[in-house]
């Protein structure tokens, strides 16, 4: 595990451009778990880095009640995952999102319903909010991976 970096995001301008920067180096097989309570940020995150990689940007809703919302990209595929309302392992598996790991690019909200199909090569993004600045967030990204190492140089 290397040692854990963190990033406070102002507003919801520099999640955005956070997001399109990290977004530019992802290729297909990178998984983006997306932690942190409800209104941290993890969608507008995630929104802003699926449009920064499509070629006509198009609107990217919230996959909360769809579960999984699939877009094709210049980088291949990317699936947008809301794990939330899932509550059980054995719907993850259902929904494809396990072969998706090896073939497009992940972002999955509420990574803590994956429990054992959790990938060991995933970036964990956790957004947290401040109690006494409304717009900033602080995420605090780790990974085991030495692949992400130069993906994250961007971001430093």
């Amino acid at each position: 595990m290397n040692s854990p970096l963190s990033i406070a995001l102002h507003s919801p301008e520099e999640t955005a451009e956070l997001a399109t920067r990290l977004g530019a180096g992802l290729l297909p097989g990178d998984i983006l778990l997306l932690d942190g309570t409800i209104g941290s940020g993890k969608t507008h995150f995630a929104r802003s880095l699926i449009q920064s990689v499509m070629q006509e940007p198009e609107d990217v809703p919230s996959p909360t009640f769809t579960l999984v919302q699939v877009y094709d990209t210049d980088k291949g595929e990317v699936w947008h995952s809301d794990l939330y309302r899932l509550s059980d392992v054995e719907e993850i598996e259902e929904l494809g999102l396990t072969e998706a790991f090896d073939t497009a690019i992940c972002l999955i909200e509420w990574p803590d319903k994956l429990g054992s199909l959790t990938p060991a090569s995933a970036l964990m993004l956790s957004f947290k909010t401040d109690d006494d600045e409304e717009e900033l967030r602080t995420m605090t990204i780790t990974w085991s991976d030495p692949k992400w190492v130069s993906k994250l140089e961007s971001l430093r």
